[in-house]
């Protein structure tokens, strides 16, 4: 029997690495393409992808990127979780200038919920937790305590370097990396079930830029 396969996304500490590679055609990928792309085909299989993430408030047009980007997700199968901003009092200590900053909320505890939760449920029996966020440090104790039986690998977004307290509570770890984002770019076009989901132009690949799938192979 394969082994059954999870994955828990915290989407901003993904997003925000991709956005620090400068390269935006990266941000338009499957991320069930992508969690397909790091488990062993043979003896692993994915069961599911959780993707928790949280609209911007205020900006149409990151805020339309982002609804299309999700729509692409529900179309692959990715379960996605959402969280919500707030808007929190800020001050300058300087000049006592008053402003609303948006405060992403959720996002860390939907991550836990989800992964808590599915193991509680047996709905795998390796986990992947793609994060370097340090705050599921409890996370993982908590898991590596409970679930003795069950395997926990932390993945670390690309440009980012592991959080040493959430190594301590696993004895797995991989990075992604540039190849991994490339391969799991998606269409220009997607085909769903309710409608053409289209990429926003925003994220078109540079014009020499060749999907690894119609890559001529190495000799």
């Amino acid at each position: 029997m394969p082994e059954r396969t999870a994955f828990y996304i915290d989407g901003f500490n993904l997003y925000h690495a991709i956005n620090d590679l400068g390269a935006n055609h990266l941000k338009w990928n499957s991320l069930w393409g992508l969690a397909q792309g790091l488990i062993q085909s043979r003896s692993q299989q994915l069961e599911k992808v959780v993707f928790c993430t949280a609209y911007y408030p205020g900006d149409t047009g990151k805020r339309a990127r982002h609804e299309r980007y999700i729509k692409a997700q529900r179309h692959h199968g990715v379960t996605i979780v959402m969280g919500h901003y707030v808007r929190e009092d800020m001050s300058c200590r300087d000049c006592g200038h008053l402003w609303k900053k948006p405060t992403e909320k959720e996002t860390d505890i939907n991550v836990a919920i989800s992964l808590i939760d599915d193991a509680h449920r047996d709905v795998f029996d390796h986990a992947y937790l793609v994060t370097n966020d340090s705050d599921q440090a409890a996370t993982t104790k908590f898991f590596a305590q409970r679930f003795t039986t069950k395997k926990l690998t932390i993945v670390c977004p690309p440009g980012r370097i592991h959080s040493k307290h959430l190594l301590d509570a696993s004895s797995h770890s991989l990075t992604l990396t540039t190849e991994h984002l490339e391969k799991s770019v998606m269409d220009h076009m997607i085909q769903a079930a309710d409608g053409l989901i289209v990429r926003p132009h925003e994220y078109a690949p540079p014009p020499d830029w060749v999907h690894p799938k119609a890559r001529a192979p190495r000799r």
